[in-house]
C-alpha cells in the first residue's frame, strides 16, 4: 500500500548552489548523504517535512547515453509498507518493473517500474534505523 511521497529526485549541475538554493533559500534541511559504492559524493537529501526529501544527485554531466545522468528530473518516489507485495500488486495488475525488489545503496528496500510516458517511479520501504524515516 502507498503511503505517500517519499521524495522527487533530480540530477544537478551545481551541487552547492542547489543546496545553497533549497537550503539557504528555500529554508529546507540538508538532512543527509548518500555515497556511491567507492565512497565519492553520490545523493544530497533535503528535507520538507517528516519522512518527505529532495534527492539531489550530483550531476553536470549530460551524456545522451545516459539518461539517468541528464540535468533535470531523474525519478519519484512512493514509500510504501512492504516492497514485497507492492512488486507482486503491481505485477498483478500488469505493470512491469524495471528492477525487482533489492535493497539499495541507501539501505532501504526499493523496486522500481516506468509510467506511460517513461518517467521512473521507484517504491521504497525503508529500513527501520534508515534516515528516510526521521
Amino acid at each position: 500500500m502507498i503511503k505517500g511521497l517519499a521524495h522527487v529526485a533530480m540530477t544537478v549541475n551545481n551541487m552547492e548552489e542547489s543546496l545553497a538554493f533549497y537550503c539557504d533559500k528555500l529554508g529546507f534541511e540538508h538532512a543527509f548523504d548518500v555515497k556511491d559504492q567507492d565512497g565519492n559524493p553520490w545523493i544530497e537529501y533535503v528535507k520538507i517535512a517528516p519522512k518527505e526529501y529532495i534527492e539531489l544527485f550530483h550531476g553536470g554531466e549530460n551524456k545522451p547515453d545516459e539518461p539517468e545522468k541528464a540535468i533535470g528530473l531523474h525519478h519519484f518516489c512512493f514509500i510504501v509498507d512492504s516492497v514485497e507485495k507492492t512488486a507482486k500488486d503491481l505485477e498483478a495488475k500488469g505493470v512491469n518493473l524495471t528492477v525487482q525488489p533489492k535493497r539499495g545503496l541507501g539501505k532501504n528496500w526499493q523496486c522500481w517500474t516506468l509510467d506511460p510516458d517513461g518517467n521512473r517511479i521507484e517504491f521504497i520501504e525503508p529500513d527501520a534505523d534508515s534516515p528516510h524515516n526521521q
